[in-house]
């Protein structure tokens, strides 16, 4: 087949158990010469290896699978991209159900009740979190199995929070943490939107890829915390932002803390206020939640100074 015009045609180079012990281990090879570079394969090297009737049937199955998932050297064979990310989520086993992790309290905000104390669990193979008093919803992310059986409790609650900051840095630059493709955001009047009543804030941002079709939305206020100036604010001020769940952020939301408002209708212009202790970060951002500047105020007795 060779060069597969067609999903279908892609995903039927996969259905036969030589090709995939072929793409493993062309990865095993990988990972035991990781300090000399990349893995290309011979022909011999990769028969000695895989479990194979005869030369032309490997041959057969080595020419099914260049193009779309292996390059072909002079030296070998070696991955496409399309391969190692294939691989890498087999290996992984990823394509297993997760785990249950029953449920684990932490620490973070509900942004309707102000509660600190919060319940995750996992939901049809997603990460949540529920207020532990009016058991309204106060997060929800993506899970991956192998990530739950690698970690359990605390540690699963960290590697959720760090891979969520990660992602949401991407989005923020427009690039999609899922393909790389472009990602395009708009900021939203909450009021118009169909779950109005399920968020306190005045303003999100809608961020949805034009590849993948990966969609993300986010408060306002916590939208621009990933700002750099924001997150540098935040570390002079004992909080670091991308080590942190974004959940934790729902109290700030909650108290009045960080705020958001549109101070110009053409252009489209948003102000964001994030308070803390005595002094407030101003960031105004425009129609696409692009921040065009910062201001940082001090604050006494309640009034800018």
């Amino acid at each position: 087949m060779g060069d597969p015009t067609g999903a279908d045609e892609v995903f039927q180079l996969l259905s036969d158990a030589t090709r995939l012990d072929v793409l493993r281990t062309v990865a095993v090879a990988q990972h035991e010469n990781k300090r000399t570079g990349v893995a290309q394969l011979s022909f011999s090297e990769i028969y000695d290896r895989v479990d194979v009737d005869d030369t032309s049937k490997l041959s057969y199955h080595l020419g099914e699978l260049t193009g779309t998932f292996l390059r072909k050297h002079e030296q070998g064979y070696a991955f496409t991209h399309a391969g190692e990310q294939l691989v890498r989520f087999i290996l992984a086993e990823n394509f297993r159900q997760p785990d249950d992790i029953g449920h684990v309290e932490t620490e973070g905000g509900c942004q309707f009740c102000g509660e600190t104390t919060l319940r995750a669990v996992l939901e049809d193979q997603y990460f949540l979190m529920y207020c532990t008093n009016c058991e309204r919803g106060a997060n929800a992310y993506r899970v991956r199995p192998a990530q739950v059986r690698a970690r359990s409790g605390k540690e699963l609650i960290e590697s959720v929070a760090r891979e969520q900051a990660g992602d949401l840095l991407k989005t923020r630059r427009g690039v999609c943490p899922e393909c790389a493709g472009r990602i395009e955001t708009d900021v939203l009047a909450a009021a118009d939107l169909p779950f109005a009543d399920e968020t306190p804030v005045s303003y999100v941002t809608a961020s949805e890829c034009q590849a993948c079709l990966r969609f993300l939305s986010l408060p306002l206020p916590i939208a621009a915390a990933y700002h750099p100036e924001a997150v540098s604010f935040h570390w002079e001020h004992g909080l670091d932002i991308l080590d942190s769940g974004v959940w934790e952020f729902n109290q700030y939301l909650y108290d009045d803390r960080w705020t958001s408002e549109q101070v110009e209708a053409d252009p489209e212009t948003y102000r964001v206020d994030l308070e803390r202790e005595s002094s407030t970060l101003r960031l105004f951002l425009d129609a696409d939640a692009t921040v065009t500047h910062t201001e940082r105020v001090s604050r006494r007795g309640g009034r800018d100074v």
